[in-house]
């Protein structure tokens, strides 16, 4: 058993986000968290905000002090607003510590994309090039030496992790890819919003920001870099009455006539490293259901003979593969752990 002591710290520790890493790093085997920060909570004892954590978490919520948080820690995790993380990543770095940033400032490999689609600008643009876009099956070898990882948004995880076997193997017509997502409302976090009210979810469903979700780009760029040439995506998230989970569908022509066993094959072969991965055998299709509180990705596969297209269905819970549990992911492949630690168990139901 690998007896290393990780002293991780969580700036943001009192979102959604930040309390699901609290929790999961609570009970890593080879984690001892070093400070838990926030804006809102000075003061008060982390159970207290998070009453699920009683005799789990006892330490205390402070305000951030960043040279003394960066000095006791060896990883700190940023699970803050946009625009946020960057002087965070700039003293990390500094100090010579690792950073896994869980917001979009270091996602990008171009600044101007960032500041075109967020509205914030960059005042470390030269930390881009040291950043490792945080998706383990597919940047596995490069997040193993980075100081800053840009953990992914919860929707491109499933839609890239869904479609990228096809694209690496250059199977599938590059223009025809469409992503239709169904999220939880934890997605939007814990702020109040009229948007997100009771009323205003329950028993509704409805797809908002079309055509220009910020989360667009992300996975653009992620996909462009596995087919080798620059693509254009469409993709549609819609807001749905449940607390969390994340259900994508992706269409895409196919250029070959393949059947179903085929391209369930060639999946088992892409993600034949990648524990949390599920490719789900047929006549068997994913639900956010059965991955609630897991970080596993569920991944159903049709092949529609009549339209020529492969249908490919992809679950995560946004909290967990989408957020938290993946950054835990990070960070046990930047240490040298087994990426399942404190990771590997199957989810909760009903």
């Amino acid at each position: 058993m690998d007896t290393k002591v990780i002293k991780a710290g969580v700036i943001g520790a009192t979102g959604y986000t930040g309390a699901e890493l609290v929790r999961i790093l609570s009970a890593h085997p080879n984690v001892r968290l070093a400070g838990l920060t926030t804006q809102s909570y000075g003061g008060i004892p982390f159970w207290e905000v998070y009453p699920h954590l009683y005799r789990h978490v006892d330490m205390i919520c402070r305000e951030l002090d960043l040279e003394e948080l960066a000095e006791k820690c060896d990883v700190i995790f940023t699970a803050l607003p946009h625009g946020h993380s960057m002087p965070v990543a700039a003293e990390v770095v500094r100090r010579g510590k690792r950073l896994v940033d869980l917001g979009a400032d270091f996602r990008f490999n171009d600044a101007a994309t960032y500041e075109r689609w967020y509205g914030v600008d960059h005042s470390e643009p030269g930390l881009n090039g040291r950043a490792v876009y945080g998706l383990p099956e597919i940047r596995r070898e490069e997040i193993r030496g980075a100081e800053i990882v840009a953990n992914p948004g919860c929707y491109p995880t499933s839609a890239i992790l869904g479609i990228a076997p096809l694209l690496k193997n250059g199977l599938v017509d590059n223009r025809s890819i469409v992503i239709d997502s169904k999220s939880g409302v934890s997605g939007a976090g814990r702020g109040l919003s009229l948007t997100t009210h009771y009323c205003e979810v329950n028993e509704s469903i409805k797809a908002y920001n079309v055509g220009k979700h910020r989360h667009t780009p992300e996975i653009e760029q992620e996909l462009s870099a596995l087919a080798g040439e620059s693509l254009v995506v469409s993709f549609t998230p819609h807001l749905t009455p449940m607390s969390r989970g994340i259900l994508s569908t992706i269409y895409a022509g196919l250029k070959e006539s393949l059947g179903r066993d085929e391209v369930a094959a060639l999946y088992r072969e892409f993600y034949s490293a990648s524990r949390f991965v599920r490719i789900l055998p047929p006549g068997m299709l994913p639900s956010t259901k059965s991955v609630c509180g897991s970080n596993h990705c569920d991944i159903g596969l049709v092949v529609d003979d009549r339209t020529g297209r492969v249908v490919v269905l992809a679950a995560i819970d946004n909290l967990i593969k989408g957020a938290s549990g993946q950054a835990v992911q990070n960070m046990n492949v930047m240490f040298g752990l087994p990426e399942e630690t404190g990771l590997d168990r199957p989810g909760f139901y009903p």
